[in-house]
């Protein structure tokens, strides 16, 4: 049964031994970088296996292989079989289940910290969640738009402050995606957490960013919410001081990240809602920040 069109096809899959997801990834995805998502994940469940946080895992086929390249008319597509999860979406709308979130993400960052992956794979630094965005986006709008000055000019003054920041933030892989809303399932305090395709080597601020930007929230919530996030995650794991004071600047590398993303789906999903108002929302919003 289809399932979901995201970023990737997803389907569900009912057999007489259980129920499975089907992952179909779209052609951008590279066969090196779902050998990648695939590596880690099986080290994770390892690494996992004392504590509470799990991670959706593939399974072999009746080669071993853990995937499969798909002719597709449009091109190659890698195919991959996950676990099926159980448990509900949360949304972290309470301090209770985002002290839980924080300590998961801890657990889960601390089973990172002891995988061992030599393969390649970019690192999420600042030309991975700025410049090749950004770099998207003008080729979108024109070097010749209105906007394009500006943009360029604040991708630059927010890349400064990043690099004046990042000394000494902790470093490691990261889950690349860690928003805490669509990619995780709760049973219990235990959540299970699944879309490892942004996996990479990167700030663990900017991974927890992620988690701190999301929207639709009451405004006096905020606040109370990400300590609970932040007391749960330290329960298990340090974070400094320093790494929560660099949690805006990646706020704020993330939504020029996602604006990016936008552009790269617009020929799949069309442009009728990338115009005029969608780019003035955003300038309106990286304005706010004071960054130039």
């Amino acid at each position: 049964m289809f399932w979901l069109r995201g970023l990737n096809d997803t389907y569900r899959i009912r057999t007489g031994r259980g129920t499975y997801i089907l992952r179909i990834y779209r052609q951008s995805i590279a066969e090196s970088d779902v050998v990648y998502e695939l590596s880690l994940l099986t080290q994770l469940e390892h690494q996992l296996s004392a504590v509470n946080t799990k991670v959706s895992v593939p399974l072999p086929q009746k080669n071993s292989s853990l995937y499969t390249v798909i002719d597709a008319p449009e091109g190659p597509r890698v195919a991959v079989i996950y676990s099926y999860l159980t448990g509900t979406e949360n949304v972290l709308h309470d301090e209770e289940s985002c002290a839980s979130f924080g300590k998961s993400a801890a657990e889960l960052h601390a089973a990172m910290d002891r995988v061992s992956l030599d393969l390649p794979r970019p690192d999420l630094d600042t030309r991975a969640l700025i410049f090749q965005p950004l770099d998207r986006i003008v080729d979108y709008l024109g070097e010749g738009h209105r906007s394009a000055a500006y943009l360029r000019e604040f991708a630059g003054a927010l890349t400064e402050r990043i690099n004046a920041a990042s000394p000494g933030l902790d470093w490691g892989i990261c889950h690349g995606d860690l928003h805490g809303n669509n990619n995780a399932f709760q049973e219990g305090d235990a959540f299970t957490h699944y879309d490892f395709e942004w996996a990479a080597q990167g700030w663990r601020a900017y991974d927890l960013a992620q988690v701190r930007h999301r929207k639709r929230l009451p405004q006096e919530k905020k606040e109370p919410l990400w300590q609970a996030l932040m007391s749960g995650y330290r329960s298990v794991r340090d974070f400094s001081e320093q790494d929560e004071s660099a949690i805006d600047l990646f706020m704020i590398a993330r939504r020029l990240w996602v604006m990016g993303l936008d552009v790269e789906f617009i020929s799949d999903s069309g442009a009728l809602d990338y115009t005029e108002d969608w780019l003035e929302e955003f300038i309106d919003e990286f304005r706010s920040y004071d960054i130039v």
